[in-house]
């Protein structure tokens, strides 16, 4: 079993969390939601595109018959900017074990025009029916203890307002995936961390979505720099996850025309691979 992490003494609940409040959506009329995106999720000046995947996650779940994402595609059309929103959804299909559904978040540009940012298609469950049977090859990632490993809180300040979802999670960083940090990358597309939220709420499907895209961008460990904005993410969720802190592993194997992947794999403290994701991004070059 993972060593436990360290959390406040009174862990914020699923359902009463920063995460939670900040993820609400609230329903204009049906297939129609209204939120303010939260400066809290930010990296920069965007949006993180795991937090808005929670956020479209979510109305999609008030939308469809069954309760749980078992897969998620988003295409990130533009960058999202905090503020007000529209989600609109739509049901394309449902039946007895599966829900599939589509969603669009929508901001207004300075001339009052909508501009769609994300779209995604899902299809949604009941995590809790599916069975018991687990056959894999897949094994939990190798990371140190999370006492051996380091979180920004350990590194110098960032500059203001370039990392602001930092102060919302529990991120312990590998030190073998730390090169780029000291100035010295491996070469090596990989990125290992532990992860909770900060507030100590426990992890469930919806933040799943989250942790899939919420550690620093493998491009660092190659050598790059800069902003690696995601084109396309699908992720798929396999179990609800246990209480305790993840371990999330991304590796990349191919970066080509400014292009890269990174694959991830989502593990919680009992050993179960609870969520698997692939995106694509974009890079900066020279």
């Amino acid at each position: 079993m993972p060593e436990a992490a360290s959390v406040p003494a009174a862990p914020a609940l699923i359902g009463d969390s920063e995460f939670d409040r900040d993820t609400a959506v609230t329903r204009r009329e049906p297939g129609v939601y209204d939120i303010d995106l939260s400066a809290g999720w930010t990296i920069i000046s965007a949006v993180n595109g795991g937090y808005l995947l929670a956020v479209l996650g979510r109305a999609l779940a008030d939308t469809l018959p069954h309760p749980d994402p078992f897969t998620v595609s988003a295409h990130y059309l533009t960058a999202s900017q905090p503020g007000p929103a529209v989600v609109r959804t739509e049901t394309v299909r449902t039946g007895r074990t599966l829900s599939t559904g589509q969603a669009s978040l929508y901001q207004y540009d300075d001339e009052g025009n909508e501009v769609e940012r994300i779209r995604v298609l899902a299809s949604y469950g009941d995590l809790a029916a599916l069975p018991d049977d687990v056959r894999t090859t897949a094994t939990p990632p190798a990371i140190p203890p999370l006492e051996q490993c380091f979180g920004p809180e350990d590194g110098p300040p960032p500059v203001d307002g370039s990392s602001a979802i930092a102060d919302r999670l529990m991120l312990k960083l590998d030190p073998a995936t730390l090169g780029w940090a000291l100035g010295a990358p491996s070469g090596r597309g990989e990125m290992r961390a532990w992860f909770g939220l900060a507030d100590g709420r426990d992890a469930d499907p919806l933040s799943l979505l989250l942790a899939v895209d919420a550690l620093p961008p493998t491009a660092f460990e190659i050598g790059l720099k800069g902003w690696v904005p995601t084109v396309e993410l699908t992720v798929h969720v396999r179990h609800r996850p246990a209480p305790g802190p993840l371990r999330v592993a991304i590796t990349t194997r191919n970066l080509a025309g400014g292009f890269l992947e990174e694959d991830a794999e989502v593990w919680d403290s009992e050993d179960r691979l609870v969520a698997q994701s692939r995106q694509l991004a974009r890079v900066r070059l020279g």
